[in-house]
């Protein structure tokens, strides 16, 4: 009886060892096995950042790309608008301003001229002569101050009638005769354009026209080719 029940107890106790080798040995495996797997899931987490790190750095460099264009674009446009403002501008500025010198009537015929021979004149004829009827408008060919003005040629004889003599800058003057009337006096300053008087036919002269001349000095004897003077400044005469 004791040994029955030794043996018995002995065969208990092996497969209770046995038992015991066998969970462990399946608590190994499981082991193993959730470390593998754990292993694995960390190496996909892993590329999975890389990859969205990747992708990231890509966007980012292609939206810095895009602002770079974005930015030489605005810059384009915006040169581009600058100079048709500053062209408009200066086109503006151009149709505004006026010309330096002009024709001193409108409306004319070029009659006698500059050194011309005629039993008129004492020598050669000092300007040039404008056919236009009594009354019309006579302007400054250019601005000054009036150094001349009235009747017996402002002081130049009684050939030229009622004149005008006005001062320009670089010792240039200019001078207006035979008017039927003087709107200016001496020591005014007048503006390229401004009306000075209205034209006539008083002092030694055959019909109404307006007498011009372009003198170095304010008095007869310094007379300079008025046409000539007036197409360099630009003037169409």
């Amino acid at each position: 009886m004791s040994q029955r029940v030794t043996s018995r107890s002995f065969r208990t106790s092996q497969l209770r060892t046995r038992a015991t080798v066998l969970a462990a040995g399946l608590g190994v495996s499981v082991a193993l096995g959730a470390g593998v797997a754990s292993a694995a899931d960390t190496t996909a987490a892993s590329g999975a950042a890389s990859a969205v790190q990747a992708q990231a750095a890509a966007q980012a460099k292609a939206a810095k790309a895009e602002a770079v264009k974005a930015e030489k674009a605005a810059q384009a446009a915006a040169a581009k608008k600058a100079a048709e403002k500053k062209a408009a501008a200066k086109k503006a500025a151009a149709k505004k301003a006026k010309p330096s010198w002009v024709d001193p009537v409108k409306k004319y015929k070029l009659s006698a001229s500059f050194a011309q021979n005629g039993g008129m004149w004492q020598s050669t004829h000092s300007g040039q002569d404008y056919a236009v009827p009594s009354g019309t408008q006579v302007v400054a060919a250019h601005g000054g101050t009036v150094v001349k003005a009235g009747g017996n040629g402002a002081g130049d004889g009684p050939a030229y009638g009622n004149a005008v003599v006005i001062k320009h800058g670089n010792g240039t003057y200019s001078q207006y005769a035979h008017l039927s009337k003087v709107n200016v006096r001496i020591g005014q300053v007048v503006k390229t354009g401004q009306e000075i008087a209205r034209s006539g036919n008083t002092g030694n002269s055959s019909g109404p026209h307006l007498h011009f001349e372009i003198r170095t000095t304010p008095n007869y004897g310094s007379a300079v080719d008025p046409v000539k003077f007036l197409r360099a400044k630009g003037v169409k005469v």
